[in-house]
């Protein structure tokens, strides 16, 4: 894709801090990070939502994903790490290329768990659970 900064710098036509490349993904320093070490994990073909990366290159990306997880804590001694996909515009995605965020966390930083981005959560009953449950499976 032509103007996909993503894919830019997978052809290396934008400079980026690379950490690691495999023939399926590409991993490199965020250029705007919420915390020292923030890494992005990036399927090198272009996708735009998690859902339109053909299986193969999921495990790939996992893979690639698997890997710099325990290098990033390591690398600034970080005792835990918030991985994170923002999986379309809505959920905050910014750069329409798969990408997902490792990003070093430690006792005394300002960013809480995931569940604290939600402060009016649904009150879901039984009978909706179970048609959610439904739908979701019938979707799979």
């Amino acid at each position: 894709m032509t103007d996909c900064v993503f894919c830019a710098i997978v052809e290396g036509d934008v400079p980026s801090d690379t950490v690691h490349e495999t023939d399926d993904a590409l991993a490199f320093l965020d250029a705007n990070p919420l915390a020292k070490g923030h890494t992005l994990v990036v399927p090198k073909a272009h996708h735009e939502r998690l859902g339109d990366v053909p299986p193969e290159e999921a495990e790939g990306f996992y893979a690639a994903l698997h890997e710099v997880v325990p290098a990033v804590e390591a690398a600034v001694d970080a005792p835990a790490t918030t991985v994170a996909v923002n999986n379309g515009e809505p959920a905050g995605q910014e750069v329409p290329h798969v990408h997902a965020h490792v990003i070093p966390r430690f006792p005394d930083d300002s960013a809480g768990p995931v569940h604290a981005l939600f402060t009016d959560r649904p009150r879901i009953g039984d009978t909706e659970r179970e048609s959610i449950v439904a739908d979701i499976a019938a979707n799979i």
